[in-house]
């Protein structure tokens, strides 16, 4: 068998096959063979159907497999004859195969890009060290408390002002005559400054008092958020039945029984503690490895293999369409395609895929592996953050081994960053010494 090796880029290559006759004439006599004894033909007795007529019926399809055969037997035996680091699957137009001479096709196939050593020692990280502050507790604790307000009646006499919440009966006519968008509606709450029909229509509840009745026209912009408003003209019949605000209850132990599992206040202020500074750990994380990437990138350039970057891609959007999808929305919905977001996101790919490829070669060039005790630690971790039981994580990917060799690469890729920043040169600093440094 002969192979020529077309560089078209350093990733993507040409393999240029052919195949001897001799092997060829070998395939398709096996393939007549095997044929001869399972084919039914009308007038013959299994097994004594003359060669020529099985050509005369099956040739295409007996044709079709031995090129198939012999493209996946060759490729296998020249990827290793040129020891080629591929991924993703070869491309290949098969022609059509002949009886007589060699078979010949070229196969397009992306391989790895080969690096040199990852000078990964030394590097000058900052770790900006982000924590939780009161401002932040007070803000979760107030979010809580407006979550659980209750709408009451206002004790004193007086007309309804920027803030209050109004009961009130209303219709809007267009032309004069009633309009679906502003239909006759009775007791429809509000809260006035919230634009639930629009920031004028709030002015003109301003200064009403409970009974009164008042006639209005509104000229409606063609920026308004009810975009069935956009430029009409809507005469309004308003009847403020009630005003009501909003009280919310104290910040104290009772307020945290109602939250949850909490005993009080203080044992509430603790998980918000503990959940903000997750999220800070995840960003110092984020923020160490961007610089980390950025570093290691910047060392040597090489080209990345187009079907890494549409895999990671596929899992961009795969996670996002996800998202929107808990959000009961979809891409369409939101004026989005997977074309527009390939596009938005393809140099956010390329940059993961090299960083998967830094991450490979370190783990590679230092030997890393994984131990028992920090694949335990995986899975543990993993529980957690799904709020699931450990064994029943264990049991996924036991049955799931695709998934589990993921696992432990992801795994394996963490020790690698492990690695890099017990090496590198790290500055903790103050989140108010990185607003200082932006602000130059």
């Amino acid at each position: 068998m002969q192979v020529n090796v077309e560089d078209k880029s350093s990733v993507k290559k040409i393999l240029h096959i052919e195949v001897p006759e001799a092997n060829v004439t070998n395939e398709l006599d096996a393939a007549y063979k095997q044929l001869k004894k399972t084919a039914k033909v009308k007038g013959f007795r299994p097994g004594k159907i003359p060669r020529s007529v099985l050509e005369r019926m099956f040739k295409k399809d007996v044709q079709s497999d031995v090129a198939a055969r012999l493209i996946q037997d060759s490729l296998i035996e020249a990827i290793k004859e040129k020891d080629l680091n591929l991924v993703g699957r070869p491309q290949v137009d098969p022609p059509e195969l002949k009886e007589e001479g060699p078979y010949i096709f070229d196969a397009l196939v992306e391989i790895k890009p080969e690096l040199d050593a990852i000078d990964y020692n030394g590097l000058s990280l900052t770790k900006t060290m982000y924590k939780v502050s009161d401002k932040e507790i007070n803000a979760q604790i107030e979010m809580f408390r407006k979550n659980l307000a209750q709408l009451k009646p206002v004790a004193e006499k007086r007309s309804a002002q920027e803030g209050d919440f109004v009961i009130i009966d209303y219709e809007g006519l267009k032309d004069g005559k009633p309009f679906e968008e502003t239909k006759k509606t009775e007791n429809f709450t509000m809260k006035i400054g919230g634009r639930a029909i629009s920031q004028e229509f709030d002015a003109e509840i301003v200064g009403m008092n409970p009974g009164e009745t008042k006639d209005f026209t509104i000229r409606f912009s063609e920026n308004i958020t009810r975009k069935e408003l956009a430029n009409l003209e809507i005469a309004f019949q308003v009847k403020l039945n009630e005003i009501k605000e909003e009280v919310l209850p104290d910040a104290d132990d009772e307020l945290a029984k109602k939250l949850g599992n909490f005993k009080s206040i203080d044992e509430l202020k603790e998980k918000i503690v503990q959940n903000v500074q997750q999220g800070y750990d995840k960003r110092i994380e984020q923020e160490l490895n961007e610089q980390i990437f950025n570093a290691l990138i910047s060392q040597q350039e090489f080209e990345v293999p187009d079907i890494m970057v549409e895999y990671e891609l596929d899992s961009i959007i795969g996670e996002m369409e996800r998202v929107f999808a808990y959000q009961n929305l979809s891409l369409e919905q939101l004026g989005q395609s997977k074309e527009m977001l390939a596009e938005k996101y393809r140099d956010t790919a390329v940059k993961q895929v090299k960083r998967h490829i830094i991450l490979g070669k370190l783990i590679e060039q230092e030997g890393l592996k994984l131990t028992d005790e920090e694949l335990e630690e995986g899975y543990q971790r993993m529980a957690e953050s799904v709020n699931q039981p450990v064994e029943g994580i264990k049991s996924y990917y036991k049955e799931n081994q695709d998934n589990l060799e993921f696992f432990k690469h992801a795994l394996l890729e963490k020790k690698a960053i492990r690695l890099i920043i017990d090496n590198s040169k790290v500055e903790e600093i103050n989140p108010e010494e990185t607003e200082n440094v932006q602000s130059e």
